[in-house]
């Protein structure tokens, strides 16, 4: 194994372990602007950015969190220049084939969510692989939100109990928050306690927009690909100084 694969990160004193979140999401921003700064091809950001999400999972495992979801490409991405999309379907790819035995090592589980039938056919096949492989792990709940939007997994959730209706499985009355949840990409897991944005931008640009209901947010100017272990303890320590009341007083 190499000295990046046997890194690892003990939990910071400062750190109360009994108030972690149990599932933290991300959204990684500043890629292009990252790589702009520094006179490199948008691209290169986007390799960068998969060393630091490389860091943040390990992380989040070694310190006992439940969950991680990254929010990798939205559906909105699709508008990029040809030459990005293409470069970033690749590196998917690429990344999960080379990553794979490293993840098993690890106990991750990986999981997707998105509109996946629109990703190219090479692509599907290995998110098909790895999510069989690493079903059984129990280390750390990896989610990677591909050509994904809020928007559209709501809408698709009601379309498929709108069947049900009509169908005369189900009754409108019998339509409450759980039910509604278990038909979202995310059925099975918890709604993420903290949402960190990277880049300095406030807002969730159509990321888990039933999930984030009651998440702590914690914005930061840092770019992605500067996003580091000592960052990552900044966002932990400030959701813990947080006291979460979910509407009540």
């Amino acid at each position: 194994m190499t000295a990046e694969q046997t890194v690892q990160y003990p939990l910071p004193q400062e750190l109360h372990r009994d108030r972690l979140p149990r599932h933290v999401a991300v959204i990684m921003d500043g890629n292009g602007r990252w790589a702009k700064r520094r006179g490199l091809p948008r691209i290169m950001g986007h390799r960068r950015g998969v060393d630091t999400l490389k860091k943040l999972l390990r992380c989040s495992r070694d310190w006992g969190i439940g969950a991680l979801t990254a929010y990798a490409f939205s559906t909105e991405n699709w508008g990029r220049p040809l030459e990005e999309v293409e470069f970033l379907m690749t590196l998917f790819e690429r990344v999960l084939r080379q990553e794979l035995k490293e993840m098993m090592a690890e106990n991750v589980c990986i999981n997707f969510v998105g509109n996946l039938k629109a990703l190219p056919q090479s692509l599907q096949a290995e998110i098909y692989r790895a999510v069989q492989l690493t079903r059984s792990n129990a280390g750390i709940r990896f989610t990677i939100a591909t050509n994904y939007g809020g928007r559209q997994e709501i809408v698709q959730a009601a379309q498929n109990l709108a069947v049900q209706v009509q169908k005369g499985l189900l009754q409108p009355d019998e339509i409450d928050e759980a039910l509604f949840s278990r038909h979202l990409y995310t059925a099975g897991a918890p709604d993420p306690d903290l949402l960190i944005r990277t880049s300095g931008e406030m807002r969730i640009s159509n990321f888990l927009l039933w999930q984030l209901a009651y998440a702590e947010f914690y914005v930061t100017d840092t770019l992605w690909p500067d996003f580091d272990v000592t960052e990552f303890h900044q966002a932990i320590a400030a959701y813990q100084q947080r006291e979460r009341r979910f509407g009540k007083v």
